[in-house]
């Protein structure tokens, strides 16, 4: 594990057991309601989902989940132990942990730091990380980080499209606006706006070597935490990884795939693509929250999901 896989991991799992002294003070009061979801095994095991939960100025992630959750905590309150009976630990011999997404975005700070505001969506996920504990941006908490951002600021969207007139950049552009979200829309260009939510929309074949992001997730889930990889020749078959990044299906002509990645220090950038532009098709009419709930990445194979990184026995 690298340095800062290591880093990233510890700041994720710390948290303090104890209400009392953590806080920044009584508050000014409840703010609009948050999310709080429970899953295992990469969303794909439902556990505990709370909706509308009040929140106050003063309260953190871990007040939040104390106070709806069975919490169990180990070394004096810094580690999740479990939450509703399900450990950490390793299972089959292989290391899994709780992993916390505000706005579906890996928290780098431990759960007793991290303050809530009205309408965040607070997800912990149990899973296996022995492949890396890097993934860094999840799509299963849309519409979000578009519409509430990070810590509070909301953040400048712009779509990027390999054709801005395609059926396609309509699709998911007009999606935000429905939502409410202000969305800029250009062609894809590399953009050096750190704080700016890209989404990208387009044929792999096009969008590959256009991007940083883009060319992590073409190096595998070690470096984009996304567990699904275009072939390296044309990028017309699509192959989905389970959670120990071996081969679990590869699908071809018409497969969409919707995925997230963060580099260090910048926003999360957004892909919606496909093999070709049928599957670029099929993944815009996917972006919508209805289909990417609890999904770490989703890929669509004739308009059918199918979870990225995919489980044994799913199909």
């Amino acid at each position: 594990m690298s340095a800062r896989s290591a880093a990233r991991l510890l700041a994720v799992l710390c948290a303090a057991a104890a209400l009392g002294g953590c806080g920044v003070g009584p508050g000014e009061g409840p703010q609009a309601g948050v999310k709080l979801t429970v899953t295992r095994d990469f969303g794909s095991r439902p556990l505990l989902e709370r909706d509308r939960l009040q929140v106050a100025d003063a309260d953190t992630v871990m007040r939040v989940l104390q106070r709806n959750a069975e919490v169990r905590t180990r070394f004096g309150g810094d580690f999740v132990q479990s939450i509703e009976g399900v450990a950490g630990g390793r299972r089959d011999g292989r290391p899994v942990d709780w992993f916390l997404y505000v706005n579906g975005i890996l928290a780098e700070r431990g759960a007793s730091a991290v303050r809530l505001r009205g309408g965040d969506r607070v997800w912990w996920d149990h899973h296996d990380w022995g492949l890396t504990p890097d993934v860094p941006a999840v799509v299963g908490s849309f519409p979000e980080p578009f519409l509430h951002g990070s810590a509070g600021r909301r953040l400048p969207v712009r779509v990027e499209c390999e054709d801005p007139r395609a059926a396609a950049c309509d699709a998911v552009a007009g999606k935000l606006i429905s939502l409410g979200i202000p969305a800029g829309r250009s062609e894809i260009g590399g953009s050096a706006a750190d704080d700016t939510l890209r989404v990208l929309v387009g044929p792999w074949s096009r969008l590959r070597g256009r991007d940083a992001e883009a060319d992590s997730l073409d190096r595998g889930p070690r470096s984009s935490g996304v567990y699904a990889r275009f072939d390296a020749a044309s990028a017309t078959r699509l192959t989905v990884l389970d959670p120990r990044g071996r081969a679990a299906r590869t699908l071809g002509a018409g497969t969409g795939l919707i995925a997230a990645t963060r580099a260090v220090e910048r926003q999360p950038v957004w892909f919606v693509t496909g093999t070709d532009a049928a599957g670029v098709d099929s993944a815009a009419r996917a972006f919508d929250e209805s289909a990417l709930n609890d999904r770490f990445a989703l890929a669509i194979s004739r308009d059918l999901p199918v979870g990225v990184p995919l489980q044994e026995g799913a199909r």
